[in-house]
This record gives C-alpha cells, structure tokens and sequence, in this order.
C-alpha cells in the first residue's frame, strides 16, 4: 500500500516525469498536492497500470487533488541542455504552475538541484508514494496524449503506439523515412552499426 506522506503536517509536493527513455518527443513531468484524506486503492506507479486505468485515475487526481500541474521540455531543450536536466528542470517547472505552494517536495528518483523548496529524492518513489504516484499518472498520460496528437502529423513512426520509445518499428521508420523536428538528435536513434555517414 502506498504511503500517504513523507513528512507529515507540511504541505507536500510529489513530482515525477515521463518520456526521459523516448527517442522522440517532449519529457513531460508533474507535481501533485494531495489532501491529508486522500485514499485511493488502486492508485500506483503509472507503469504498473493499464492504460484505462490511469486515465480514471487522471480524472480522480486532477478533482480531488489540493493542487496539480504538468509541464515540460522539449526535444530541442533535451539536446541543448541533456535528458537528466531537462527532466528535473520539467518537474520544477511543475512545481512553479502549482496553485498551492508546497513546503516540501519528493522526487522519484536519485538526482535534484538546488532549488529553494526542500526536497527529498526517492528511488522507486512512484511506487512508494501517492503524491509521487500521482504525478507518474499525469505525465504519462499527458504525455501520451501529445504523442498520439503528433502522430496524427507522423503516422509512419508508429508514436500512438510506442509513445517515441525505441522500439523496432519505431527504429524501422527511422531508418527508412529520417528524422523528425520532434526527435531528440543527441540519443543514438540507431544502433552504430545501422548508421551511415555521408562524410
């Protein structure tokens, strides 16, 4: 079962991301406040649910939740700046949109920056922490939703499906049609030996 809080009697943010392993596409994260009643038994790490799932969920957070806010970074931020940055930097940018000022943020994962609110990081947060699991939720899931809108514009790479991971036909696609202003040129979008140069 998932713990309701960290420290108790502060007001706490939990803040996770999704799209850090993606080839394509933005990194999305979020932050959630939830009340000190809050109570939902099938609320989990958004990996460990199937998709209808976490959008009911999507639905419970954003009503019952103190506060809530997703944001991001782009493909052209992550190659300027890199993955880690960009994902702590999209949670931050989270916690800056939040309606409630949080006293205290927990971060899935191991890595954080300095920033003026105390934080704590929590390896396998998301499945130890509502708020975390919480904010895992919301950016899968608005995450998803901007994959599958871009791959209305891309349907020849397969994003409603694969979300920008590197899957085979994802990787298939690439190499047969290039890539796109929404692919992230510093991850390696093919394996060495399938690359060519021109030079």
């Amino acid at each position: 079962m998932l713990k309701p809080f960290h420290t108790p009697n502060v007001i706490e943010a939990g803040c996770d991301e999704a799209g850090r392993g993606c080839l394509a596409g933005p990194v999305f994260a979020a932050a959630v406040v939830l009340p000190p009643d809050f109570h939902n038994d099938l609320l989990n790490d958004s990996k460990q649910l199937t998709e209808r799932q976490r959008y009911a969920l999507r639905e419970v957070i954003e009503r019952e939740a103190a506060a809530w806010a997703v944001a991001e970074c782009s493909p052209e931020e992550i190659d300027k700046l890199n993955i880690l940055r960009c994902s702590i930097l999209a949670m931050q940018r989270a916690v800056e949109k939040l309606s409630v000022k949080p006293e205290h943020l927990i971060i899935d994962g191991n890595r954080w920056y300095t920033y003026p609110i105390p934080a704590d990081t929590i390896v396998k947060g998301d499945a130890t922490f509502m708020s975390i699991a919480a904010a895992s939720i919301l950016a899968k899931t608005y995450r998803d939703d901007r994959m599958k809108a871009l791959a209305k514009e891309y349907p020849q790479y397969g994003w409603d499906k694969n979300m920008g991971y590197p899957s085979k036909a994802h990787r298939d696609a690439i190499r047969q049609y290039g890539a796109t202003p929404h692919h992230r040129m510093t991850f390696r979008l093919l394996p060495e030996e399938q690359l060519t140069f021109d030079f």
